[in-house]
């Protein structure tokens, strides 16, 4: 007698487990892969992106690297929101995360499960006896990818008794039939999960078992591009413009490009059953195929029309976007140190050095703004991409200062030399700034995880030190750049004068403890620490202006202007 299949016999723990295992391989993998890029992906993206085909492509590499368009999509509207990018460029990543994400599909089609456990167990030897990080982050890699295909093979054996389901099988008619409940479907399954590439993964292995028809699948997949768009979607409610404009885009752009794939949902089905019998292509394959020519085929054809399309949620999504900050370093050529005067290179340092200043500027907003309004995801997505920055831009300018160093010792005048180390001080401090702001949002995560907040009075000081330092960070640039010793005097006042908030600002927060009114066991244990991180942000305003004026010749200021702080 033939076993009927009922709910009850299906291994929902293995198909439970398996999707766990897959989504975590793709997550860990994406994380891995990350680490290994690190700076070169923001490399990547200010030196490349300043054309929309080049952002396509910058956005087809990102979404290969963490395997995820919602993950790229969020990056992209941090970047837009921080006047990092115009939005023509973000919506080119966007078409190019849309091509970069059919990548996870066409992997699992390759049908390595057999190999699945090695892998994972390469993967754990390189993570468990290793101490050299890149090569951890190799392991991440390696163990994420074998968890993939692992945890799709458990869950795709379990999947495979489900077609001979009465439920499912009358599920599996109604979605042949109706194709809109099958776009439904894949939208509301991928906007759960957040990863398009795990519900077209599970259709992959449903198709391959047969228990749905491919005109069934296809709007599945389409339903997924939609999908994916509703992390951007939630990155955006109650953003920037520029955070809602970028997700609109995104969503724009995968609604027309599904629209016309539902209208040629019937020839398109059939090209792709032709191709796979004519070159014998198997059902996994298939799938991943039809993704793959779909998704770059839209791209090919709206890439024309991006500019349109941008003008257009422009006029859905009025406002202003942020100034651009420009960050490109190619005045920075190291390839052309030996030909041109170590006085002009060093001069193209400080050029970058003032727009180094201006990240951190904007870094520092960003983290009051963080304070006042506590933010998501993205938000914090955006102060740790300000940190990146500030790093990257630290590490090319010393490099290249060291090397004029090197390559013009003989050459340099004493002016050229006192430029050079008043450059490279500067830098630091500017790089020490941008640590000291993310100490800030580091406390600030503290206190929302732990549901704290501070008191009005205690936000009221914290604000006051905040706009204080921005305004002694205005002085010490402005210093720096004219060498102008009047302005010291006023930055030396603004500094006794943080000093003297800091410690009011300490001694009302002890007042307030003593009283019992301080309701958050976290947000009094680090307000202290915050109240310091600030004091010590201004330290290092006056360092910048001290090391500047340092420069002037002696006949041009009197013997006490600057002292030591």
């Amino acid at each position: 007698m033939e076993n009927t299949v009922t709910l009850a016999s299906v291994r929902w723990d293995l198909i439970a487990g398996g999707f766990g295992l897959f989504m975590f391989g793709i997550e860990f993998m994406g994380d891995g892969l990350k680490a290994i890029a690190g700076d070169k992906m923001r490399d990547y993206i200010d030196k490349y992106t300043s054309k929309p085909i080049n952002a396509v492509f910058i956005g087809i590499l990102i979404t290969i690297v963490m395997q995820s368009s919602s993950a790229s999509t969020a990056i992209t509207i941090g970047l837009v929101r921080a006047g990092l990018m115009k939005l023509e460029q973000a919506a080119g990543i966007v078409m190019g995360a849309n091509i970069g994400t059919t990548v996870t599909s066409f992997l699992i089609s390759l049908s390595i499960d057999k190999y699945a456990l090695y892998i994972v167990f390469v993967g754990a030897l390189l993570i468990c006896f290793n101490k050299k990080k890149k090569i951890r982050y190799l392991g991440n890699c390696i163990l994420g990818f074998g968890l993939i295909f692992y945890g799709l093979t458990t869950m795709g054996d379990a999947l495979s008794v489900l077609k001979d389901l009465p439920e499912f099988e009358s599920f599996a008619i109604a979605m042949s039939n109706n194709s809109f409940l099958s776009l439904l479907a894949g939208t509301i399954l991928t906007g759960i999960v957040q990863a398009s590439a795990a519900t077209i993964g599970v259709m992959q292995k449903i198709y391959q078992a047969g228990g749905l028809t491919f005109q069934a699948v296809l709007p599945f997949i389409f339903g997924a591009n939609i999908g994916t768009t509703v992390t951007g979607i939630l990155a955006a409610i109650g953003g920037s413009v520029a955070a809602r404009r970028t997700a609109g885009i995104h969503t724009l752009f995968n609604i027309v490009g599904t629209t016309i794939g539902m209208i040629l949902l019937v020839p398109y089905s059939n090209f792709i059953l032709w191709l796979s019998a004519k070159y014998n292509i198997n059902p996994m394959m298939q799938v991943a195929l039809a993704h793959i020519i779909f998704n770059t085929a839209t791209t090919i054809v709206f890439f024309p029309l991006l500019k349109q399309m941008c003008n257009l949620i422009r006029k859905i999504i009025p406002g202003k976007e942020p100034e651009r900050v420009e960050v490109n370093v190619d005045e920075l050529d190291n390839n052309n140190l030996e030909s041109i005067l170590p006085s002009a290179a060093i001069n193209a340092a400080q050029m970058t050095i003032f727009k180094m200043g201006d990240v951190v500027m904007q870094d520092v907003s960003e983290t009051k703004d963080f304070l006042n309004k506590p933010g998501d995801n993205e938000d914090k997505e955006i102060l740790d991409q300000n940190e990146a920055l500030i790093n990257s831009l630290d590490k090319k300018i010393t490099d290249y200062l060291m090397k004029i160093a090197k390559n013009s010792a003989s050459t340099l005048t004493e002016q050229d030399s006192e430029d050079l180390h008043l450059h490279l001080e500067v830098v630091k401090n500017l790089e020490r700034l941008g640590d000291l702001a993310m100490n800030l949002t580091e406390f600030f995560v503290m206190v929302f995880e732990d549901n704290g907040e501070f008191s009005k009075d205690a936000m009221n000081d914290l604000n006051n030190m905040f706009d204080l330092f921005r305004h002694m960070l205005n002085r010490a640039m402005t210093i720096y750049k004219t060498r102008d010793v009047s302005l010291y005097a006023s930055l030396m006042e603004d500094e006794d004068y943080m000093d003297s908030t800091e410690y009011k600002a300490r001694l009302a927060h002890f007042d307030r403890m003593s009283r019992s009114e301080c309701s958050s066991a976290v947000a009094s244990s680090v307000y202290c620490d915050i109240l310091g991180n600030l004091e010590r942000m201004g330290d290092h305003c006056c360092n910048i202006a001290k090391c500047a004026l340092e420069t002037v010749p002696a006949e041009a200021k009197s013997a006490d202007t600057i002292e030591t702080h």
